[in-house]
């Protein structure tokens, strides 16, 4: 699975902004399009594609494969009416000049994202003073912060190294650094690369720092609106299979098959991903203050990104998210 692509973006991006806001790319004849990319949150949708619960349900829809980036550029400029997202990218695409709308969650990572020691550092507390090879202004660098602030220790603690994401496993060997930021399969190859590495805080100890949403297109769900319920609909049903252990090896040999793993390579990948049904996604769609909220989480991300200059301007972040579809679709 190569997540690397997933936030390396957005710079890129914010250089080269189009400035579409509003245009569904869609004939009306046409399927919806929806992207989706490696991350166990969207690959899940292979298992609809392929048990066909898309057309039972009668939607016309047409989900294409892409890099994430790529699927962030196709959406920007209209090739695509949605893409698979997280809530962070959502607001950075607006920042850029694309508007979306946040209509249902798929999931949150759930240990997949961490922070790697090298061998002796047993916590957080032990990098006082030390480097840290991260890729600055990407997410391990507010899972970072956010693991900081929970020892009561801040960013001048450590000195931060920047350091691509898909490089991260070589500089920790290199013993340039004490600990990493990266997210699997990158973090994975750390520590096997430096036998006694290991998670020191992970994403599991933060649920809702990195939340994974379908975007859409506002004006293809203003002309559709019907039909992205119904697709919704089917989310429950992929959820209910894949954690279902009598059908979750079915599920494991579908989805792993879509990015060239084994089952067995793909389990602990899931694992690390905490899906969420149209009920659980209910729950976080309160607006509320903190992880537990898409809102509490998109404004942190909103703050972070900021701060960092991923933008200038503060997004209005209630205006990205839309739970009323899943309110409709649950009825």
């Amino acid at each position: 699975m190569s997540r690397n692509a997933r936030f390396g973006w957005v710079f890129g991006l914010v250089l080269s902004v189009f400035t579409i806001t509003g245009h569904a790319g869609r004939a009306e004849a046409a399927p919806l399009k929806i992207g989706y990319s490696d991350w166990p949150g969207w690959v899940a949708w292979q298992v609809a594609i392929d048990k066909g619960w898309l057309k039972e349900a009668g939607v016309d829809a047409e989900f294409q494969w892409f890099d994430y980036s790529a699927s962030m550029d196709a959406f920007s400029a209209g090739k695509i009416d949605a893409d698979l997202v997280t809530n962070g990218d959502a607001l950075v695409m607006g920042g850029g000049g694309t508007k979306s709308v946040m209509i249902m969650l798929t999931d949150y990572s759930n240990g997949n994202d961490m922070i790697v020691g090298k061998p002796g550092i047993k916590s957080l507390k032990d990098l006082k003073g030390k480097k840290v090879g991260i890729e600055i202004g990407l997410v391990e660098h507010l899972l970072l912060l956010d693991g900081l602030k929970r020892e009561g220790m801040s960013e001048s603690d450590v000195t931060l190294v920047n350091t691509t994401t898909n490089s991260t496993p070589q500089v920790l060997a290199s013993g340039d650094v004490s600990a990493i930021g990266a997210w699997q399969p990158n973090s994975g190859m750390a520590m096997k690369l430096v036998p006694g590495a290991k998670p020191i805080y992970t994403s599991a100890q933060e649920p809702g720092l990195i939340y994974d949403v379908l975007v859409v297109n506002p004006t293809s769900l203003a002309a559709h609106r019907a039909e992205w319920v119904k697709l919704m609909k089917v989310w429950n049903k992929v959820v209910a299979y894949i954690n279902d252990p009598k059908t979750q090896p079915d599920a494991l040999k579908i989805m792993s098959a879509r990015v060239g793993l084994t089952a067995a390579q793909y389990k602990p990948l899931l694992k690390g991903t905490k899906l969420l049904s149209l009920e659980d996604g209910k729950k976080t769609f309160v607006k509320a203050d903190g992880f537990s909220s898409l809102y509490g989480s998109s404004y942190i991300a909103d703050d972070f990104n900021v701060k960092n200059a991923v933008y200038k301007v503060k997004q209005p972040v209630d205006s990205y998210i839309d739970p009323s579809l899943t309110d409709e679709a649950l009825k």
